[in-house]
């Protein structure tokens, strides 16, 4: 099974960016969708941005659009979230996530991901 370790948290001040990334044990091209999701303490992991096994296909939580963006570095098997003009909204516990097989529709339900790594804290002050 697949291991994934998010890095690049930290804190940083409204309008500021970021650099998320998650680095997986194995090759991910073309063998699992990939995704970040987000939690705020209190509250439902909510689904950020997705990136098809292909690299062909991208979508983003109507909260991130035009902000973020989601990237793979298939030699490095490595996804990133690039994060601008951040907002206090924006501080959560991000959490990239994998999905194996050929699937991908639905790729906002956090209950089709069966792989997911330990989370980096993003801490956006106002």
């Amino acid at each position: 099974q697949v291991q994934l370790v998010e890095s690049g948290g930290g804190l940083v001040q409204a309008g500021g960016s970021l650099r998320l990334s998650c680095a997986a044990s194995e090759d991910i091209f073309n063998n699992y969708h990939m995704a970040w999701f987000r939690q705020d303490p209190g509250k439902e992991r909510e689904f950020v941005a997705f990136l098809r096994g292909d690299g062909k296909l991208s979508d983003y939580a109507d909260s991130v659009k035009g902000r973020f963006t989601i990237s793979s570095a298939n030699a490095k098997n490595t996804v990133y979230l690039q994060m601008e003009s951040l907002k206090s909204e924006d501080t959560a516990i991000y959490y990239c996530a994998a999905r194996p097989g050929n699937i991908y529709y639905g790729y906002s339900n956090k209950n089709l991901y069966r792989y997911w790594g330990q989370g980096t804290q993003v801490t956006v002050s106002s």
